[in-house]
């Protein structure tokens, strides 16, 4: 049998020897979507790692019958046809664990930038800061403090537990809405502390959250969950976070409450129509901008790694 691994998306360099030592062959070279099915065809790749670039539609899995194994290198599995495929026999794995502590960490590096301006100060220093340094501190002037507020995340998986558990050692009240899960213990390891501290979640209702939170954090596989209606009943001044899919929150509907107020900022690492976002939302001067990098840190990226090459061995054996 062949020992071939395409991984078309890249894989890190200690999960790509980790292969290697357990006898596979990884070839990293990016091959093209249409000529993706042919490749693994003519070079006879039995496994294929992706991230979020590659797509294995069906079309793809039903051209490609030696294949055995897909993997993701992440959590959300939305650019491959996983229930078509394991009917088709071919186990499919991805890394759910691997990345939460990055996209959280993501999460805050927004939040911190949207109640303070940074996003903006930082685009306007460079050009009006030695003519009109007065009048932006005068316009920076009104930034507010984490602590004390509600932190509301939707979706009480890995990531959102570990956003949870950042929230609170801030100081924030934390709610959570997850209809898979009704409670949780949030375990938070201090440096030098000889044990941890355990805090239980009890999640709520999505309404609930949408009401009381200050700010909003969505950790969900996808589907559309954000529109006007939803964003009416939420707190005047409320903010946005999604690091999680594009289209979770409507983006038109969310430049409608930006520009009146209701929303005063948003936090986006995903858009609806990547990987060429709306110049609207782009171009919004309240809306704190990464282009889907969640994961997108060393430490994660070793981890993905790792725990997608363990994975390959163990069904591959």
């Amino acid at each position: 049998m062949s020992k071939k691994i395409l991984a078309n998306d890249g894989i890190d360099a200690v999960g790509k020897e980790l292969l290697e030592k357990a006898g596979f062959t990884v070839i990293t070279d990016k091959v093209a979507q249409e000529n993706l099915a042919k490749e693994i065809n003519d070079k006879g790749y039995i496994a294929l790692t992706v991230r979020s670039a590659t797509k294995v539609r069906k079309d793809v899995i039903d051209a490609c019958a030696g294949l055995k194994v897909i993997g993701r290198g992440g959590v959300g599995m939305d650019n491959i046809d996983v229930d078509y495929a394991r009917e088709k026999g071919i186990q499919v794995i991805n890394t759910p664990a691997a990345s939460s502590n990055s996209v959280a960490e993501l999460v805050f590096a927004h939040l911190f930038n949207a109640v303070r301006f940074l996003y903006d100060s930082n685009r306007q220093m460079p050009i009006n800061g030695e003519e009109k340094f007065d009048e932006l501190k005068k316009k920076y002037a009104k930034g507010v403090e984490l602590r004390g507020k509600t932190m509301g995340i939707v979706g009480f998986g890995r990531i959102g537990q570990y956003v949870a558990k950042m929230a609170l050692g801030l100081g924030m009240k934390v709610v959570a809405f997850d209809p898979f899960v009704t409670e949780a213990i949030i375990d938070i390891e201090i440096e030098g502390a000889p044990t941890s501290v355990k805090i239980k979640i009890n999640t709520i209702k999505l309404d609930q959250i949408l009401q009381t939170s200050d700010f909003i954090s969505f950790h969900v596989p996808g589907g559309k969950l954000i529109g006007k209606n939803e964003i009416a009943s939420m707190k005047n001044g409320v903010i946005l976070i999604n690091a999680a899919r594009g289209g979770v929150i409507n983006e038109s509907d969310l430049i409608d409450a930006l520009n009146s107020g209701k929303v005063s900022h948003a936090c986006l690492d995903v858009f609806e129509n990547e990987p060429k976002p709306s110049i609207s939302i782009l171009k919004h001067s309240k809306i704190s901008l990464t282009p889907h990098i969640g994961a997108a840190t060393n430490e994660a990226q070793e981890r993905i790694g790792v725990e997608l090459a363990e994975k390959i061995i163990a069904a591959l054996k």
